[in-house]
């Protein structure tokens, strides 16, 4: 017998009857099955959140066969990156009723195949993996199995699988060449880690930029980053002490680019006038800081989008076709570089 401070569970005919409507119209609301008009679920909303409801996915898997959950495995949430490539997942889910279970692994494999293992023991019914750095762990059981998933941002690692990225490689060559065009000759560049496929495509775009423009590569001018603010700052500041230091530097990422801005200002140089600075990603952010940063657009929110509407298509036709989607990336032109005269 339960105890008397036991509290009772909440059922969908407790929540129909706070909310006045019918358990069918709570039930439909719950598993976003069937109509239901915008007033009667906004009732049934604030009727959930005041019984204190609790939706028992397991009981609803069981019934549908389907969590309604997606899993999302991404390396952090430090920077802009990160957070617009899950607002186009998450805008995709909400329009389809599912929900997304995130884990984050601070770029630890063994974290990363945990995580996965979780999420695949009926924990989703799909998975979406950004930036991986183990998928070799498990991409080989997925496709045993015959389990939905979608690599984002993939960078080369798995050539057979349905997959969305941008034209990394094209943005810095396209970049660089802007760059050339101003009239600068001694270009630094800042990779990304360079265990991941889109720093090394990066790097590859500047170097042909280069080749193509009939400038020597001088590996002088080419440091390595982590693709976060403090040592674009400390990379930077290397650069800038060159005896004789580039005119222009280019960041793999806005996140290390406004390091190289905060290095520049430091150094009592001025952006655009001293040095000018270009960026990739095209994050919020490098619109609002001073001068707004010049950058690659790289498509994030729509690379998130098409993701997880490959990944629902996947779910639900198993035998779909693997696709493998390069969104275009665009140069965008704002303050932070200028034109130089002469060599």
């Amino acid at each position: 017998m339960a105890s008397s401070h036991e509290e009772r569970r909440i059922t969908l005919e407790d929540v129909a009857r706070e909310a006045n409507v019918s358990t069918a119209s709570v039930s439909r609301v719950v598993n976003n099955k069937g109509y239901v008009s915008e007033e009667v679920r906004n009732r049934v909303m604030a009727a959930l959140v005041r019984t204190g409801y609790v939706i028992n996915r397991q009981a609803r898997g069981l019934a549908s066969g389907k969590s309604q959950v997606i899993g999302l495995v991404v390396p952090e949430l430090e920077t802009s990156y990160f957070g617009e490539i899950i607002r186009g997942i998450d805008e995709e889910l909400v329009a389809v009723g599912y929900d997304l279970m995130l884990y984050t692994t601070h770029h630890r494999k063994q974290r990363e195949s945990a995580h996965v293992a979780t999420l695949t023991a009926g924990l989703a019914d799909g998975l979406l993996l950004v930036l991986p750095q183990d998928p070799g762990a498990y991409l080989e059981s997925f496709r045993r199995r015959r389990f939905p998933y979608v690599l984002i941002d993939h960078g080369g690692i798995d050539e057979t699988g349905p997959s969305v990225g941008a034209t990394n490689l094209q943005g810095a060559l396209d970049g660089t060449d802007y760059l050339i065009q101003l009239g600068h000759r001694r270009i630094g560049f800042i990779t990304g880690k360079m265990h991941m496929g889109c720093a090394v495509d990066r790097l590859a775009g500047y170097r042909q930029a280069l080749e193509a423009a009939g400038i020597p590569y001088d590996p002088e001018l080419v440091l390595e980053g982590d693709f976060h603010q403090p040592l674009g700052y400390q990379q930077a500041c290397r650069l800038l002490s060159l005896s004789h230091r580039p005119t222009a530097i280019f960041a793999s990422n806005d996140a290390m680019g406004f390091g190289v801005m905060e290095a520049v200002r430091d150094s009592g140089l001025r952006i655009g006038h001293d040095i000018s600075i270009l960026g990739f990603d095209n994050v919020p952010a490098a619109s609002m800081v001073h001068p707004p940063l010049t950058t690659v657009r790289q498509p994030l929110t729509e690379m998130g989008r098409a993701a997880t509407r490959m990944l629902l298509q996947r779910i639900a036709a198993p035998d779909t076709p693997v696709e493998r989607i390069d969104l275009p990336t665009e140069l965008v032109v704002r303050e932070s570089c200028r034109m130089i005269a002469g060599p």
